[in-house]
């Protein structure tokens, strides 16, 4: 059985910086935000995984000379040099001449190839981020940094010329056709939550069952329900030695709660009695930076004994003409939640609500069977619309999988049939070297260095696999109108 690390005949692993020249960008300074040389730069924030944004690119002052070390060439590839997401460092996208004297930031690594497709080059650190190999072996605490050394010290296949070439073409016409295949799978996505926002609008309208009269009677939310803020969480209570579980705004999410995380506090004599939270209460959020998550809303279900809630969470208690659940769909409906941006407030951005506007928030009152109807008809629905998310999620799970075997199966040597006919890379290297040697240019110094974790091998996959990659990732979606 062969080495999964060995290599084909011909091939050759070596240190990136054996083949390409690996430079950081120049790092922002004060000076150098006006002069007269300001020539536009890249950043972090232009590198994405489709490739350069060019819509926002900034300017800092570099001169003729910092031109000729920090400049951009076609065919050179930027990387983002540090991340606090671990899935964004290393990140590549290619240069093509697109902006004239166009330079660098050192949030960015260029990568300038002797002699090796580029093309090449960019595929395979996209499969090495993809992978998480970059984040795996970055440093640094909360924000994840590469480091221009040791991408530099980056040990890197490389086959033939003839091999490149055919590599390159493949992995174009695979990833083409996986990203069309993600591109169909995240419209359904979308179309789908456009539907669950349909249905929404159709029950507080009282269109999702013919049973209901219409139209249905609004009403304001005090007159129905009973609202109350939450508990200020100071610095200093000094209250008795007691804690109790303590909700706050991260843990509500539109239409559910995330209680992964809980929070405790103390409370003061006779907060408990007026605090804790009772089946069937509606969580508001109070205050969002984005007006479309002012006033998002859970229900309390009584996950946990004994808990409270801060007070930029809004208590909404139904009364007895509601059901709960009736109440949570109708709050996070679109017709309810064009209300809540239109009563929150703005100030700098920031989109607030208090307990006297949610109280003025008027919202559907059918009668309790009206509302039993229509949740019946909702639950049709949302199971449905259930299976769909868990399909699409299936699908772009295993369209990611196949990515990362193709980038595997691409520099392993096993998604191409070898040609005997090759020049050997190792003439590349040999030419590689001496184009450098005659201008100067020294052989790397070699660090010592720990020995690096080994990263999982993806499991092999058949050519007959990496070609039907579109209708693999594709789920079949039926969203009818349940009878």
């Amino acid at each position: 059985m062969s080495n999964p690390s060995e290599l084909p005949e011909g091939w050759v692993r070596v240190r990136l910086d054996e083949i390409a020249e690996v430079r950081l960008g120049r790092q922002r300074s004060p000076k150098n935000h006006s002069g007269t040389h300001m020539r536009p730069y890249l950043r972090a924030a232009n590198v994405d995984w489709n490739g350069l944004k060019l819509d926002d690119v900034k300017k800092m002052n570099f001169t003729d000379d910092e031109v000729a070390v920090y400049g951009l060439k076609k065919g050179d590839i930027v990387l983002s040099e540090a991340s606090g997401s671990a899935s964004e460092v290393g990140k590549p996208a290619i240069w093509n001449d697109e902006i004239k004297d166009c330079c660098l930031q050192n949030t960015l690594i260029r990568v300038r190839s002797y002699g090796v497709l580029p093309y090449y080059l960019l595929y395979f650190l996209m499969g090495e981020a993809i992978r998480g190999a970059f984040v795996e072996h970055s440093r640094g605490v909360g924000i994840h940094h590469i480091g221009a050394a040791r991408l530099a010290a980056w040990p890197i296949p490389v086959p033939p010329v003839e091999e490149q070439q055919r590599i390159v073409a493949i992995l174009e016409e695979q990833l083409s056709r996986l990203a069309a295949a993600i591109t169909t799978v995240k419209i359904s996505r979308t179309r789908s939550r456009q539907l669950w926002s349909s249905i929404l609008h159709q029950m507080v309208q009282g269109t999702l069952s013919r049973s209901v009269r219409r139209p249905v009677k609004w009403e304001r939310t005090d007159q129905v329900a009973a609202v109350q803020g939450g508990i200020q969480k100071q610095a200093r209570r000094r209250p008795l030695e007691n804690k109790f579980p303590f909700l706050r705004v991260a843990n509500v999410s539109r239409g559910r709660l995330l209680l992964d995380e809980i929070h405790e506090i103390e409370l003061f004599e006779g907060e408990l009695e007026r605090y804790r939270l009772k089946v069937g209460d509606l969580l508001v959020v109070e205050g969002n930076g984005s007006p479309e998550q002012i006033g998002r809303a859970g229900l309390w279900n009584g996950e946990i004994e004994d808990c409270v809630h801060q007070n930029h969470l809004i208590r909404v208690r139904p009364g007895k003409r509601l059901r709960a659940e009736f109440l949570e769909l109708a709050w996070n409906s679109p017709a309810v939640a064009q209300q809540l941006k239109k009563v929150a407030s703005s100030t700098s951005g920031l989109y607030t609500l208090s307990t006297a506007k949610v109280k003025s928030v008027e919202i559907p009152v059918p009668s309790l069977e009206e509302q039993d109807t229509l949740l019946e008809a909702v639950h049709l629905w949302r199971t449905k619309q259930l299976a769909a998310e868990a399909a699409q999620e299936t699908a772009l799970a295993r369209a990611t999988g196949l990515r990362r075997s193709v980038f595997a199966e691409a520099f392993a040597g096993r998604l191409t049939a070898q040609d005997a006919a090759d020049e050997p890379a190792e003439a590349l290297l040999a030419r590689i070297r001496a184009e450098r040697e005659a201008i100067g240019v020294t052989k790397p110094r070699r660090r010592s260095q720990r020995q690096r974790k080994s990263a999982p091998e993806a499991p092999p996959m058949s050519l007959t696999d990496s070609t039907n990659l579109a209708t693999a990732t594709q789920p079949t979606l039926d969203l009818e109108m349940p009878s």
